[in-house]
């Protein structure tokens, strides 16, 4: 028999695979449901409504900074012109906003634009299932060796690391299959709810293209961290070494380090933290942002220092990550005992 068919099916009839596969289609069919029913489609008499409340916004905001103008004018005749630095020196400054800068999207309700939202939806989607492979990831070679079946199976195919990689290979097509069904029903329900409490207007094939290669982008970051929770608990010969391991590095490594960073005042302190890259890897691009730092225009305008984190930084990161966890995990398999 085919030591990847029996791996495959050894993944497929494990229970923990399959609740766990299934609380994390579950938590993705809600998050579908909650922004179902948390957006409206927008009709002619929502934003003529919307319309009115924005005129009613600036007729407040003239009255206002009339009355405010009074009350400047009355602080510099009782001789407190600047009222403690409320006011300016010059009362004619108080000054309505122009009606444009009240817009009438304001007072809209929550609509789901899929050209302009979808994209953002595939963060999600690629986290929540990145942890449920993660943690299938580690449970199904972790329980191996902790229930002795591995020692059993090295009996039978003495050769350690094609019996390794081959349990890799079949944890890697079972996420596989699950990711990519998970994938178009996630594309096919946020379409629905565009359609039903949004708009699907302005879809393009360039926009199409884009949110294809976001969605190739977040299965690869979902088979990296399945590998990388297989890898460890491969090293750690236990389920417990994956997950205390991520558990400390999210935790010690991650929060400590930053509220560490913060308190020493480090710029761009994010550029130091997992999550960053993870969500440049996704996004294409990251922005930060330095409020430390000030960068006067001509205007007068203060812009803080930036620096940008791209997916192509987070591709370098993840793939030395990778290759070095899953390298050692094969070196601990070929030279430790197996007992």
């Amino acid at each position: 028999m085919s030591l990847f068919r029996t791996e495959l099916r050894r993944l497929v009839k494990r229970r923990f695979t399959r609740y766990m596969t299934l609380l994390g289609l579950l938590v993705l069919a809600a998050v579908v449901v909650g922004v179902f029913f948390t957006n409206q489609k927008i009709d002619a008499g929502q934003l003529a409504k919307a319309e009115r409340q924005a005129d009613q916004q600036y007729q407040e905001q003239i009255r206002w900074s009339e009355q405010e103008r009074v009350n400047c004018e009355q602080a510099k005749t009782a001789g407190t012109p600047n009222d403690g630095g409320r006011y300016p020196d010059d009362c004619s400054m108080i000054t309505p906003p122009s009606r444009d800068q009240i817009q009438a999207e304001w007072f809209l309700p929550s609509t789901f634009n899929f050209r302009k939202t979808f994209d953002e939806t595939l963060v999600p989607f690629a986290a929540i299932l990145a942890l449920v492979g993660f943690v299938v990831g580690a449970s199904f070679v972790g329980a191996e060796w902790s229930t002795g079946g591995m020692m059993n199976l090295l009996l039978w195919r003495p050769k350690r690391l094609t019996v390794l990689l081959t349990k890799l290979a079949a944890l890697l097509t079972g996420i596989l299959a699950v990711t990519l069904p998970a994938a178009v029903l996630w594309f096919a329900g946020f379409w629905a709810v565009a359609s039903f409490r949004g708009s699907t207007e302005k879809m393009t094939s360039g926009a199409s293209q884009s949110f294809a290669l976001t969605g190739v982008r977040g299965v690869a970051l979902v088979l990296v961290l399945t590998t990388i929770g297989f890898a460890l608990a491969s090293l750690g010969r236990h389920t417990a070494m994956a997950l205390g391991g991520v558990v400390a590095l999210m935790v010690v490594g991650q929060f400590g380090l930053g509220i560490l960073l913060s308190m020493a005042s480090v710029k761009f302190a994010e550029a130091w933290l997992l999550p960053t890259y993870a969500l440049a890897w996704m996004t294409k691009k990251v922005t930060l942002q330095d409020w430390n730092a000030c960068n006067a225009t001509y205007s007068g305008e203060c812009k803080p220092d930036t620096m940008d984190i791209t997916w192509q930084q987070s591709s370098v990161l993840f793939s030395i990550g990778l290759v070095v966890i899953l390298g050692a995990a094969l070196w601990t398999m070929r030279r430790r005992d197996i007992s």
